[in-house]
């Protein structure tokens, strides 16, 4: 939600293009909202309600969209919001696990076996996020 600081608009091209920089790279690049996305990006609530985030995010129900995923610059390609979503036994959500490997979820024994993990599997572990995975579902969670 925070790449927001990292792309620049400089000016609008079209009514669905947009002439933005890379901050990180300087990168010059033309954003162009995805078909798909057009209806998402014309309400202006979510950047107007949120100023730090990328301009270019959504919400789509419980998602936040990126509506110009096609153009995306490199950084926005590279970092994955969620890599792990997971459910209880019976397909209840519980939690996500974002790309900096920080785990949201409000259930308790959840936590305790992430933090579990985490402790027995570090960062600096190669495959650490396949293995944390393996120790959820080892413990009766569904992880996708």
């Amino acid at each position: 939600m925070y790449l927001g600081d990292y792309i620049v608009i400089d000016h609008q091209i079209g009514q669905f293009e947009f002439a933005c920089e890379s901050v990180s790279t300087g990168t010059p690049f033309v954003a162009r909202i995805d078909e798909d996305k057009r209806m998402l990006f014309c309400d202006h609530t979510f950047p107007d309600e949120h100023p730090h985030a990328c301009r270019f995010l959504r919400p789509e129900g419980n998602l936040l969209r990126c509506t110009i995923h096609g153009d995306s610059p490199a950084q926005c390609k590279f970092y994955r919001c969620v890599i792990m979503r997971i459910f209880d036994p019976a397909g209840n959500p519980l939690g996500t696990v974002t790309g900096t490997h920080n785990l949201h979820s409000e259930d308790p024994a959840l936590r305790a076996n992430w933090e579990q993990a985490e402790k027995i599997i570090p960062e600096s572990f190669l495959d650490a996020e396949e293995r944390r995975r393996t120790y959820l579902i080892e413990r009766g969670y569904r992880v996708e």
